[in-house]
């Protein structure tokens, strides 16, 4: 039988999705890394391959990234 969350469970585990990202995307680039594959990654203003053995290949200079407020809202081009 199913136990049904209540609204303050619902809010208290909404509020730790971030933290569960990011700890997932780490654990997902280094189980990428064990491996034996590369990943790519950004690093000072470049997106670089990384390599197992520590290495790291610059692909490309990439734009410096947009602070964002939480609830701000954005329009793309040829968005309506």
């Amino acid at each position: 039988m199913k136990k049904k969350l209540d609204e303050a469970s619902i809010c208290y585990l909404e509020e730790h999705i971030p933290q569960l990202a990011e700890s997932a995307l780490r654990q997902a680039y280094w189980a990428t890394l064990a491996s034996g594959q590369s990943v790519l990654g950004v690093e000072d203003a470049f997106l670089y391959e990384f390599f197992p053995d520590g290495s790291k290949r610059k692909i490309k200079a990439i734009n410096p990234q947009t602070p964002v407020k939480p609830g701000q809202k954005f329009q793309f081009k040829g968005q309506k």
